[in-house]
């Protein structure tokens, strides 16, 4: 397959991001959504360059899943997340804590044939609608290469603490439930990717990954319609606020992966301060091996 990129703009709404016939993905930085679900901008569909859609939206198991989308389930009593809250003694309950992102300004919109160069500026804003973090997201073409199947997105998210006192970063898990660390950069899968495949360095696979630390995360599954296989790859960097992120991921009772760089122990960021978050994602055709991965993120 060869082609070139074409980014298009829905103004006010989403953008698309074109190769050749494939539309590899479809970004809504406007979302219409309800409070409960936490609005934010989100990645749906993103498709392999043979087509194949790796997302879900709005499940119904979990509406508040939209894609690939940046979320945090905790922080100083506000969920961001979508949906309801774990209580320690109470379990999950529905509380008037929603947050939101919201869109401010592209401060870069800039593409071309083979490069796609993104900055975006968010709010996010408490459910007393004050605003909490400023963020920058960065969102980048971070490889493209047709003959071996591949594309991948790259992420630099820095957040800043704007509210007159600190910000505590956690999870279900550090609020007492264990191995629910989810937050950070997340992504739902497809339903036919139940019990997929995945694997990380040092041949370590399958579901107990979660909570474990490594530079890189890949989950393996089928597509119905097609039969077809893919592989997403995630990626910590180096420079990524706590490298290598543990991680939360499941293939049993859906496909979900995310960056839970505060898994099991809180942060906290003072009035002023930020964190910086580097991230990329590699959407690939077909069943990849350990060594095909290491490989690939060795060379980037």
């Amino acid at each position: 397959m060869t082609g070139a990129l074409q980014l298009v703009d829905r103004p006010d709404d989403r953008l698309e991001l074109h190769y050749g016939d494939v539309e590899l993905f479809r970004y809504v930085y406007r979302p219409q959504m309800a409070p409960e679900e936490s609005p934010k901008p989100y990645f749906h569909p993103i498709r392999t360059l043979a087509g194949n859609v790796v997302t879900i939206y709005r499940p119904y198991d979990h509406v508040w899943h939209k894609g690939l989308q940046m979320t945090f389930a905790v922080l100083s009593g506000q969920n961001f997340w979508g949906g309801p809250t774990y209580v320690h003694g109470q379990g999950y309950v529905q509380l008037p804590n929603n947050g939101r992102m919201e869109h401010r300004a592209w401060k870069r919109l800039e593409s071309g044939p083979q490069r796609l160069d993104l900055l975006e500026e968010l709010t996010w804003i408490s459910y007393e609608g004050e605003p909490w973090i400023a963020e920058e997201r960065a969102i980048t073409l971070d490889g493209l290469d047709a003959q071996r199947g591949y594309w991948s997105l790259g992420f630099r998210l820095h957040l800043t603490n704007v509210r007159p006192a600190p910000l505590v970063f956690g999870s279900p898990t550090t609020e007492g439930r264990p191995n629910a660390g989810y937050g950070g950069l997340f992504w739902r899968g497809p339903r036919s990717f139940f019990r997929g495949k995945i694997f990380a360095p040092e041949g370590q696979e399958g579901p107990g990954m979660m909570g474990r630390a490594a530079p890189w995360l890949a989950y393996t599954g089928r597509h119905d319609e097609t039969a077809d296989t893919s592989t997403l790859i995630f990626v910590d960097q180096p420079d990524s606020f706590r490298f290598p992120a543990r991680w939360f991921v499941r293939d049993d009772p859906f496909a979900a992966a995310s960056f839970a760089v505060t898994f099991d122990e809180e942060h906290t960021l003072p009035p002023g301060a930020s964190i910086d978050l580097h991230h990329r994602i590699v959407i690939a055709n077909g069943a990849w091996s350990a060594e095909d991965v290491g490989a690939l993120v060795a060379g980037s």
